[in-house]
């Protein structure tokens, strides 16, 4: 049986995995993927020993890649951080040129971290949801996991393109702080009852949710006409039951969305839009903690026992 272990280890930058470009690796995040993968409660790393840590930004150090020069401000996110390449949890990072995303616009650098995979994620749900045409007229977006990370982020977002939206939570001290963020309802995540039919009372024009199993189905039985469902998280589970009805009879829409490996010009496109429209209006609100790589362990643990609202800014 394997077991993984967690810690501070000294490396040279020679004993990291290959890449085009050095980056002096400033600030990190803490996702819900990268508590995973450091505590060993999911097969997130793909091979070991692994440098932990799906986001960074910095400053890059070394380039043998034409797009890129000493001094320039940079990001990575996903794209196999942490999973098959090292991540940001270390000073310096060598990665793939095609990964490297340049500092947007309108953004610093620990703000991009602040933002990092879950921000980027409810972002990016949120772009293919316009694209499938989920207008602000059509009615409310509902919100599950809200006070987490992605949720935090999705409804800052909402609120900032003038979504009407409905968070909904099971921490009970979340609530004034949703409504900080821009919720127009906050819900306690027990009071939401949804039947057991294939289809049912519509509540909602669309989603987004982080929970995953029976909750997710329940999303899609009570959506509105021709609304979008997004799909990004698991805590409630990997699986669900489902019949075609809301489908074939309400035209509903199940998206998924997955951040790791999103194609560089629409990973580029979203950064951008971060930097511009889509950029948080309450991003200071959103940053909870900041961390250092030693207690690391310990923010690991809190997110995986909802004991952390918004986001973690991990200082090196």
């Amino acid at each position: 049986e394997q077991h993984t272990h967690s810690g501070i280890e000294q490396l040279s930058i020679d004993d990291l995995c290959e890449g085009d470009v050095v980056i002096r690796v400033k600030y990190s995040g803490v996702n819900y993927k990268d508590a995973l993968a450091g505590t060993g409660k999911a097969q997130i790393l793909r091979r070991s020993p692994l440098v932990g840590g799906i986001d960074l930004a910095g400053e890059v150090v070394e380039s043998t890649s034409g797009n890129f020069v000493q001094g320039d401000q940079v990001l990575v996110n996903g794209s196999g951080l942490s999973e098959v390449h090292d991540g940001g949890y270390a000073e310096f990072a060598r990665v793939p040129a095609d990964w490297v995303v340049p500092l947007p616009a309108g953004l610093t650098l620990p703000q991009t971290m602040i933002i990092g995979t879950a921000g980027f994620t409810a972002a990016l749900s949120i772009h293919l949801m316009q694209q499938n045409n989920q207008q602000v007229e059509n009615g409310p977006i509902v919100v599950t996991g809200a006070s987490g990370g992605v949720g935090s982020f999705a409804i800052d977002l909402l609120y900032t393109l003038g979504y009407e939206t409905i968070a909904v939570t099971g921490s009970k001290d979340a609530h004034d702080y949703l409504y900080d963020l821009g919720a127009s309802k906050v819900v306690a995540r027990e009071k939401i009852q949804i039947g057991d039919g294939v289809l049912e009372k519509t509540r909602w024009a669309g989603a987004i949710d982080n929970v995953g199993g029976d909750t997710l189905s329940a999303l899609v039985r009570a959506c509105m006409p021709w609304g979008n469902v997004v799909s990004v998280g698991i805590a409630g589970g990997v699986k669900f039951e489902l019949s075609t009805m809301p489908f074939i009879i309400r035209g509903v829409n199940l998206l998924g969305v997955s951040s790791s490996n999103c194609p560089q010009p629409l990973r580029k496109q979203i950064w951008d839009r971060l930097g511009d429209d889509l950029h948080p209006e309450h991003i200071a609100k959103i940053k909870t903690q900041t961390a250092s790589l030693e207690n690391l362990p310990k923010v690991f643990e809190k997110l995986l026992n909802n004991e952390i609202r918004g986001r973690v800014l991990v200082e090196i």
